[in-house]
């Protein structure tokens, strides 16, 4: 499990475990929003009665259901590396139809959930985890971790401007955070980008080269905070060790 305890309370016994949404995001079932949303819906029962707040807390022993199926305790977390294919949603299910990168992993695996996502013509490195609560926390801003891109684009590249981005832009009154842009190949009305940020916000490195005039024809993401695509052949799948996943993980302000 993740470096971070459980939440235990002492309230006359009755609060001693960790909280429902935690649980579940931990045992890969949904995040802790959506897991309240679930709450809402009457979906969850836990020792036999139906959860109908959030501050309700799971002790080991204890018997969860969603939509009437047993979760299991959640397993030891462990984060996968993935190569996304361009084509795929990165979502369990599709309104539209298309498909997904979770319908594309090897039987094998166990559910999971993706840190982040990379949008269906966007491919590259995508981490996998079977814990909600580790995705949440390697996705937020404040953890730190660049997330780094090869940018084909279709149009004059002015690096001037790319290297503006360095302070941040403003776009249809969205504030994006500082951008590194630079110029690695032209050839006539396309060239190729080295673009690095923290945010990561829906269809920002897109919107912002739109911004400039440029039209993204490929965007491949190389590296994800301190882990890499490096070699990883596309569609497939390999999990980080357990000795590396400690290692790299953010470390508790003191």
């Amino acid at each position: 499990m993740m470096a971070e305890e459980n939440e235990i309370t002492a309230d006359d016994g009755a609060r001693t475990g960790e909280r429902i949404a935690k649980f579940l995001a931990r045992a890969g079932i949904s995040s802790r929003r959506a897991a309240e949303a679930m709450i809402a819906a009457g979906r969850i029962v836990h020792n036999g009665k139906p959860v109908s707040h959030p501050a309700t807390f799971v002790a080991p022993g204890d018997v969860v259901l969603v939509d009437g199926r047993a979760v299991a305790a959640p397993e030891r977390t462990r984060l996968w590396r993935y190569h996304k294919p361009s084509g795929l949603v990165t979502t369990h299910r599709d309104p539209e139809g298309r498909p997904t990168v979770f319908e594309k992993l090897p039987a094998a695996l166990p559910r999971v959930i993706s840190v982040g996502r990379l949008d269906l013509t966007s491919e590259g490195l995508l981490l996998l985890t079977n814990d909600g609560a580790l995705a949440r926390l390697l996705e937020l801003p404040t953890t730190g971790w660049i997330r780094r891109y090869r940018v084909r684009v279709h149009g004059a590249v002015d690096p001037a401007a790319l290297a503006a981005l360095a302070r941040g832009t403003t776009i249809e009154g969205v504030r994006y955070g500082p951008i590194e842009a630079g110029l690695d190949q032209r050839k006539g009305e396309n060239a190729w980008l080295s673009i690095a940020l923290r945010e990561g916000r829906n269809r920002e490195v897109r919107k912002v080269m739109a911004s400039l005039g440029l039209a993204v024809t490929r965007l491949i993401r190389i590296s994800y905070g301190p882990f890499q695509l490096g070699l990883l052949p596309r569609g497939a799948v390999e999990e980080i060790p357990a000795r590396v996943l400690r290692e790299q993980l953010p470390k508790p302000a003191a």
